[in-house]
């Protein structure tokens, strides 16, 4: 006689049994593309739908994509949602911020010349400073004002995505990091109102306008479109100090690996594979050295910013939507000011080296 099925284990003669055996065979199988579609699809039409309010009412299309992925974070409950979302929060800003260094090229550097680029450095340092301190006052994580402040200091959502992918869900969680992306979105969406309507009530010249506009607005279209609104030369010239920020991108991020060290999940890893730039700041700076020393079609440029805003809205979006709308509640207001210390303060040093005459 065979042995009798204790009672732990699924009875081959019952339907629950059944459908049991069959779940854990295919969780212990590879992925295939069908697992990956539920997540995909319903992250592709969170994304639609805050792409046509932004092109419909002019609201920031990344501060959107967060704000619609909140509201459908229910749809993550079911688990067949995970592995596609988790595709778009996670590969999907990788290939974006690859995708930026189509933007950049070191004659940006070059056109802004040593003493206004110098200056960036420096607000770009006061920036992140600030966030750190406020995160410390506040009785936030140091990896809050560390979020914060390179989102601030470098070029906002993309930067915060690609520091959060070195952090890690182990040093800071998902509701932290989305309430920093809202911070982030909002302040820089403030800016761009505000900031050219300052520089005129101060009497700025196109030059330094486009200076303080580019050097202390986070987003980049935010920033080149509000340097546009005083004037076309500001945003000619807003535009090179914003993508010189942009160019900071990878050595930050690299930094900031080294500084902070591997997550806990990493630490069994070998020291050379810690220590190892990842793979998408790597292509990145590739990226960048090739638009550097080969002047590549205008439509290259086009079309991957195109592509990396596409890649970003649909990351930012996924990751909302894996959030925990209970713990952003949670949070406090506490949680913005970092965000709120560095914008003030790259503001304010931008603005005191534009009166003191380093903006080119």
């Amino acid at each position: 006689m065979g042995r009798a099925p204790s009672p732990t284990e699924p009875y081959s003669g019952d339907l629950f049994g059944e459908i049991h055996l069959a779940e854990l065979t295919r969780s212990a199988a590879a992925p295939t593309v069908r697992d990956y579609f539920p997540g995909l699809t319903i992250c592709a039409v969170a994304s639609g739908a805050a792409a046509w309010l932004s092109d419909h009412y002019g609201v920031p299309v990344i501060l959107l994509g967060l704000l619609v992925g909140l509201a459908l974070n229910f749809a993550a409950r079911d688990p067949r949602t995970h592995r596609g979302l988790d595709l778009a929060s996670q590969q999907f800003l990788r290939i974006g911020i690859v995708l930026l260094g189509f933007q950049v090229s070191a004659s940006q550097i070059m056109a802004l010349g040593i003493g206004p680029f110098a200056a960036l450095l420096a607000i770009m340092a006061i920036a992140l400073a600030a966030a750190l301190i406020a995160a410390r006052l506040s009785r936030q994580s140091p990896f809050a004002g560390l979020l914060a402040g390179g989102a601030t200091a470098i070029c906002g959502a993309s930067a915060a995505l690609a520091l959060y992918g070195v952090i890690g869900k182990e040093r800071l969680g998902q509701a932290q990091f989305a309430l920093t992306l809202v911070g982030v979105s909002m302040a820089s969406a403030l800016a761009m109102s505000l900031y050219p309507v300052i520089a005129a009530q101060l009497g700025l010249s196109d030059a330094q306008a486009g200076y303080l506009i580019g050097a202390s607005i986070h987003d980049v279209g935010q920033a080149i479109g509000g340097a546009y609104d005083f004037s076309d030369t500001a945003g000619a010239y807003a535009t090179i100090v914003k993508l010189a920020r942009v160019t900071m991108l990878a050595p930050v991020v690299l930094l900031v690996s080294l500084w902070i060290g591997p997550a806990a999940s990493n630490a069994a890893r070998p020291a050379w594979r810690r220590l190892a730039v990842p793979w998408f700041i790597t292509l990145f700076l590739a990226i960048v050295a090739v638009n550097s020393l080969i002047d590549l079609p205008a439509m290259t440029a086009t079309t991957s910013l195109a592509a990396s805003k596409a890649m970003l809205l649909l990351a930012v979006t996924a990751t909302a939507m894996r959030s925990r709308t209970d713990l952003l509640l949670d949070l406090g207001w506490r949680a913005t000011a970092p965000v709120a210390a560095a914008s003030l303060a790259s503001f304010a040093a931008a603005l005191f080296f534009v009166m003191f005459g380093v903006s080119g």
